[in-house]
């Protein structure tokens, strides 16, 4: 997600010249979408609906978070091979069908 070979342990009583927020969390790309059809039933009053919903219809991967825990050993080495990937994932695409009944 970003690069991870920039960052170092920083010097003693060194504040560093990063921002506090300097990482954003990744975006959401998500499309709904609603099919139904209306069938009548000897009247206007009367009749059946079928619904099919989709919730993230294209299901894209979306993903909720980023490891941002660098750890470091006594030489400075980064060690935790995880930093700056994604750490987790919203949820995938969704569908529901309803038959409803109007009277």
């Amino acid at each position: 997600m970003f690069d991870t070979s920039v960052f170092s342990v920083p010097g003693k009583n060194d504040p560093g010249n990063a921002p506090v927020t300097f990482l954003r969390g990744p975006g959401r790309n998500n499309w709904d979408m609603t099919l139904f059809k209306n069938f009548p039933i000897k009247s206007e009053t009367r009749g059946l609906q079928f619904r099919w919903e989709f919730y993230n219809i294209l299901n894209h991967t979306q993903f909720s978070g980023i490891n941002t825990s660098a750890t470091f050993d006594a030489t400075g080495k980064q060690t935790n091979p995880s930093f700056g990937q994604a750490s987790g994932s919203r949820a995938a695409r969704v569908m529901q069908c309803s038959l409803r009944f109007r009277f």
